[in-house]
């Protein structure tokens, strides 16, 4: 065994034991990361012995562990039980943050691929009574004369106000009191709203109440809102039910049309409880 371990490997030959592909051997070479024991003068062959394998060992544990090359160089420099302590303790820290990080984008997916699935499933023509957990949301005022470029500007500005993030990643919509809507002034919207997951009770943000709501659909460009606040109206006179705050106008599938022909905006307003 003594003359086992005194003995000279080819690259080829340490590779097989290890079971990785020489190429790798003469890349950590060229990297400096993993040296061959002894290089022939004459002909530039690669002779390794049984003593580094314990080193590279190390080595492709820690690749494994998706450590890369440079902190391995460091480590290696100095290898000891309080660098190696360090060096994982810094790559957990990492893929915590790398699983928070996921774990966000999964939900975002989750989401859309909900709000597809229910878009693909809707009955349009369907006014439906619903309940709804209460939400925050960022809001901004409006009026039939303010511009369309005033109310985008107003709405970016709030999202940097609460550290919001882009827009593509937060639902956006429009408020109109049921004050006006009983009135008819179906175009008399007050306010626009910024929603987004986890957004807090804070200073400033207006609270949806919880509770049960009429949830209705409109198929088309905007015009074709005020046809089905009407519908609504009768649905709530008929089934006695009386409108109170806002309705909650939101656009479901603006991302994946080319007309707004197709434009279908949720509608959700709170039904008056007696306490």
């Amino acid at each position: 065994m003594s003359k086992e371990k005194n003995k000279l490997f080819t690259i080829g030959q340490f590779a097989d034991m290890q079971r990785i592909n020489k190429k790798t051997l003469m890349w950590y070479d060229e990297v400096g990361l993993f040296k061959p024991a002894v290089v022939n003068e004459e002909n530039g062959y690669r002779y390794y012995n049984y003593y580094q394998s314990i080193e590279l060992e190390e080595i492709l544990l820690l690749r494994e562990m998706k450590v890369s090359i440079s902190d391995i160089q460091n480590f290696m420099r100095c290898r000891s039980a309080e660098s190696m302590e360090s060096l994982l303790r810094g790559k957990i820290a990492e893929l915590d943050e790398n699983i928070r990080s996921l774990k966000a984008v999964r939900s975002r997916l989750t989401r859309r691929h909900s709000d597809m699935e229910a878009l693909l499933n809707l009955d349009l023509s369907q006014i439906s009574v619903i309940e709804k957990e209460p939400q925050y949301l960022a809001t901004v005022q409006t009026s039939p004369e303010q511009s369309l470029e005033d109310d985008i500007e107003a709405v970016i500005h709030e999202t940097e106000k609460y550290n919001l993030p882009s827009m593509y990643q937060v639902s956006y919509g429009s408020m109109l009191s049921v004050e006006n809507l009983y009135a008819g002034r179906f175009d008399h919207y007050t306010l626009l709203f910024i929603q987004m997951p986890n957004l807090q009770n804070k200073k400033g943000l207006h609270k949806q109440p919880g509770g049960t709501y009429l949830q209705a659909f409109s198929k088309g460009s905007w015009d074709m809102l005020p046809s089905r606040y009407q519908d609504i109206l009768r649905y709530a006179e008929q089934n006695q039910l009386r409108l109170t705050g806002y309705a909650y106008e939101v656009g479901m599938n603006e991302m994946v049309i080319d007309t707004m022909d197709d434009y279908i905006t949720r509608i959700e307003i709170p039904v008056f409880q007696e306490n």
